[in-house]
């Protein structure tokens, strides 16, 4: 970190980014705000919610449940990390972001989409070891293991975000200091370069396909053994209660490196501004709010504890 904020120090403050936005002022983007604004807060309290709901309830302290709530929590962190400087630049008029809150955003936001690649996939192999290798749960996915791919987790996405947040902020930026989006990220940031980012691009586009395909790579293997171990089971209730379990994970898993190979692993010629903040609104804004929809609809055991939960408020309301 004390590169990023060595080479953040060296800016002055005259040297402000302008967010040029995701949204205007017209009454049809007013209101498209407002929906925005509901569905960041519905992520955030839904999130929050599953986190705390996990942390308390003793019947959901196992490996399975703990990577969950690391997923609620990095979508947590993503929300306010996102949304709050967005609202305020709409409703003020003020899109001025400095170069210490540019990188903090690049740096977040890489730390927690980089994280959240590795933890779904170790969310599959957690899976594939409960349905696969029942008996041996305890010895495969054991707590130390559970805690090692966690923190593993989140290295390799901070590492990822200080590394591609240093690198963007040492450029020099001759041209206009208008940034094409809503928020900074990378590939925006680099467009407003005057030196040669070729090299950097290159680099840049490496690490996200290593950082998608590795994972999705894992969880396509997982999920391949998965439905063949299915397939083979006898009884009606275990193979459905199996792609019931799997079927959540999947649909998050669809949802968001669907979005983010689309946004990090398209030819340069194809890219425009506008697909980008789409794009970057449906990762950042509107899937946060899907995984704990997906996985409390879809899950018995969550449904219980949330019921569980407020049957012991209501009954101490009532005291």
């Amino acid at each position: 970190m004390s590169v990023l904020f060595e080479i953040m120090e060296n800016w002055n403050t005259t040297s402000d980014f302008i967010l040029l936005g995701l949204l205007n002022h017209t009454g049809a983007h007013q209101f498209l705000f407002v929906l925005v604004l509901i569905t960041a807060f519905i992520s955030f309290v839904g999130n929050v919610l599953m986190f705390l709901l996990i942390l308390l309830d003793s019947g959901l302290h196992r490996p399975m449940y703990f990577l969950l709530s690391q997923l609620s929590l990095m979508d947590m962190i993503l929300v306010i990390t996102i949304v709050p400087k967005m609202a305020a630049d709409y409703l003020t008029g003020r899109m001025f972001i400095s170069p210490v809150g540019c990188g903090f955003q690049i740096f977040f936001f890489l730390t927690l989409e980089g994280g959240e690649c590795f933890l779904l996939a170790a969310m599959s192999y957690d899976r594939y070891v409960a349905i696969c290798h029942p008996l041996r749960y305890p010895v495969l996915m054991s707590w130390q293991l559970c805690l090692r791919m966690t923190l593993g987790s989140w290295f390799l996405g901070a590492t990822d975000g200080l590394m591609q947040a240093a690198a963007t902020l040492n450029f020099s930026f001759c041209r206009t200091h208008e940034i094409d989006h809503f928020f900074c990220e990378a590939p925006s940031l680099v467009r407003l370069a005057c030196a040669d980012t070729s090299v950097f691009e290159y680099a840049m586009y490496v690490c996200c396909v290593l950082m998608l395909l590795v994972p999705i790579s894992l969880i396509l293997i997982s999920y391949s053994l998965i439905l063949a171990a299915v397939l083979q089971m006898r009884s009606n209730e275990a193979r459905k209660k199996a792609f019931t379990t799997c079927s959540s994970h999947i649909s998050v898993v669809g949802l968001f490196f669907g979005a983010a190979i689309f946004t990090y692993m398209r030819p340069k010629s194809y890219r425009s501004a506008n697909h980008d903040k789409v794009v970057s609104a449906f990762y950042t804004i509107f899937t946060p709010v899907l995984n704990p929809l997906i996985y409390s609809l879809r899950n018995s055991e969550v449904k219980g504890a949330l019921r569980k939960c407020m049957d012991q408020c209501a009954a101490l309301s009532h005291d």
